[in-house]
């Protein structure tokens, strides 16, 4: 007897034990699927598609709520700036699905041209160009104004990664090194912007070129000659101005930052929304700030509006994607053996997160406000067309790594993966119809 009641009493332990062997060996295995995932060659392409299409989505949203109002009050219908920058956002994915169909060789041919043609469009801005917010630095074309200066900051990342791929082992040479990067190129460029009296952008540039010799391997002592010489001239800039220079002492001065009527009103109110925001937000579309409280609502200072409205969980989603931004572009630049893949990509990174750290510093206070853009978020099409081209340029960079080109080509179509979700009997009529 006990024998027998002891057999079945044993086998279900060992079946029962065999079962949490097995669970427990599925679950020890699952951490393992997920690095295996992200060691895929698809990784890099679909974190960089993902955050692009999510960050544009939601500055399309943000950009209608910030911009609503203001469009009410100057009697104009209250979906105009939503309007243009959907069109701007159809027009800059048409460039970036082209650009990341594009390989690698054809950047590399690209690159001086884009450079020229830049110059070209800044030099016009000097007799032709307009004048917006005290900075001469917008061109007219019919109904269309755009920023040649937006579209410069591609070509000095691609022609930089051009010179210092075929230079590297010369790398160590100032003269390698200064021309013909620094001296014209950066020089010629610097200047158009400066005499338009554009200083944000300056610094962005300044920002470019750096990354780039950074990247690019060049000596310490040059590149601390060359960050020296940039520190000179952003200081002579600044004291050369008497609008710079008070925007500079009146962020410095702790009396400024409470007087939300006085120079530093526009950074009062932008402390205003965040506080009102508080941990979960007033709700999408209700802020008081912009009821022409705060100045640049949809632009510069898009990201108040999404801590008043969207409260703390907005500003954290906007920061954890261009950290996911920026691991992406670490990845590629770290895994790829191209010497152009790998400067032109980390130049592009340093541009996207460090105009994205400028604006949300200034919003925050860190900073003083110098009229940059949130990068996919704010309004204006400039901008948004050009960052959608520079992460299609990373897209074919991703595209071209290892493995990463044919299991992109292996995979079925659109057409094919929607039609694969129908019923068999839904997706045989096709079939039929055609044998018939």
């Amino acid at each position: 007897m006990s024998t027998t009641t002891a057999g079945p009493k044993a086998g279900a332990t060992a079946t029962t034990s065999g079962s949490d062997g097995s669970k427990a060996r599925s679950e020890g295995h699952r951490p393992l699927a997920v690095i295996g995932k992200l060691e895929s060659p698809l990784t890099t392409y679909y974190l960089l598609l993902g955050v692009t299409a999510t960050l544009v989505v939601f500055g399309l949203v943000m950009v209608f709520s910030a911009s609503s109002v203001e469009q009410l009050l100057a009697d104009e219908a209250s979906y105009t700036v939503f309007v243009r920058q959907l069109i701007f956002a159809a027009v800059g994915g048409v460039a970036a699905t082209f650009a990341s169909r594009l390989d690698v060789s054809w950047w590399k041919r690209l690159a001086a041209p884009t450079m020229a043609l830049s110059i070209l469009l800044m030099a016009a801005v000097i007799p032709l160009g307009r004048t917006v917010n005290g900075n001469r630095n917008w061109l007219s074309v019919g109904p269309v104004q755009f920023q040649p200066s937006e579209f410069a900051k591609l070509g000095i990342v691609l022609v930089g990664a051009v010179i210092f791929a075929n230079k590297s082992s010369r790398i160590s040479s100032l003269v390698h090194v200064a021309v013909p990067y620094l001296f014209p190129i950066s020089l010629i460029v610097l200047g158009l912007i400066l005499v338009g009296h554009d200083l944000g952008t300056a610094m962005i540039f300044i920002g470019i070129i750096g990354a780039v010799l950074f990247v690019a391997g060049v000596p310490k002592r040059v590149f601390a000659m060359a960050g020296g010489v940039a520190l000179v001239g952003v200081a002579f800039m600044v004291t050369g101005s008497g609008n710079r220079t008070s925007r500079i002492a009146n962020w410095l001065s702790p009396a400024c930052q409470s007087d939300p009527d006085g120079w530093c009103g526009q950074s009062v109110h932008g402390m205003y929304a965040l506080a009102d925001g508080g941990w979960w937000g007033v709700g999408l579309g209700a802020s008081k700030e912009k009821w022409e409280w705060l100045s640049e609502a949809h632009n510069d200072f898009i990201f108040a509006i999404i801590g008043e409205e969207l409260g703390l969980p907005g500003t954290l989603l906007i920061l954890a994607l261009f950290a996911i931004l920026a691991w992406a572009c670490f990845r590629l630049v770290t895994r790829t053996q191209d010497r152009f893949v790998r400067i032109a990509g980390f130049g592009i990174m340093a541009w996207l997160l460090g105009q994205a750290i400028i604006n949300i510093g200034a919003v925050i206070g860190l900073f003083p406000v110098i009229g940059v853009p949130l990068p996919l978020v704010s309004a204006g099409g400039s901008s948004l067309v050009t960052t959608l081209l520079a992460l299609g340029i990373l897209l074919s960079f991703a595209r071209n790594e290892p493995g990463c080109k044919a299991l992109l080509d292996a995979r079925p179509s659109l057409v094919r993966r929607s039609l694969a979700v129908l019923p068999a009997r839904v997706r045989s009529v096709p079939q039929r119809r055609r044998s018939r």
